[in-house]
């Protein structure tokens, strides 16, 4: 499983995979962590690009991220959502507590 991460200046942009199910979930979650325990995060973006489906599982990765990252004052933002997505996060309340674009 191969995710795209991009790190510069205090930011991470996470660029998510084509399916975010229960097993890609927790290889991500991992991952990130691991990259927001050892550098410096201010900013945490998620990258929705090539995301085509995503369950309660990849909810559940940007929610317990974002909680990592506002912990130490950062913010987190979700950028190039489609339709379906975009649905997905209205629907579950994602909209309230991260910032869209």
């Amino acid at each position: 499983m191969e995710h795209r991460f991009e790190k510069e200046y205090g930011c991470l942009v996470l660029r998510m995979p084509e399916e975010l199910d229960h097993h890609q979930a927790e290889f991500l979650k991992e991952e990130a962590d691991g990259l927001i325990l050892k550098y410096p995060v201010r900013s945490l973006i998620f990258d929705f690009s090539d995301t085509r489906f995503m369950d309660s599982s990849g909810i559940g990765v940007i929610i317990g991220r974002c909680k990592n990252v506002r912990f130490s004052g950062g913010y987190v933002k979700a950028v190039n959502l489609n339709g379906q997505l975009d649905r997905i996060f209205r629907l579950s309340g994602l909209k309230k507590i991260i910032e869209v674009e």
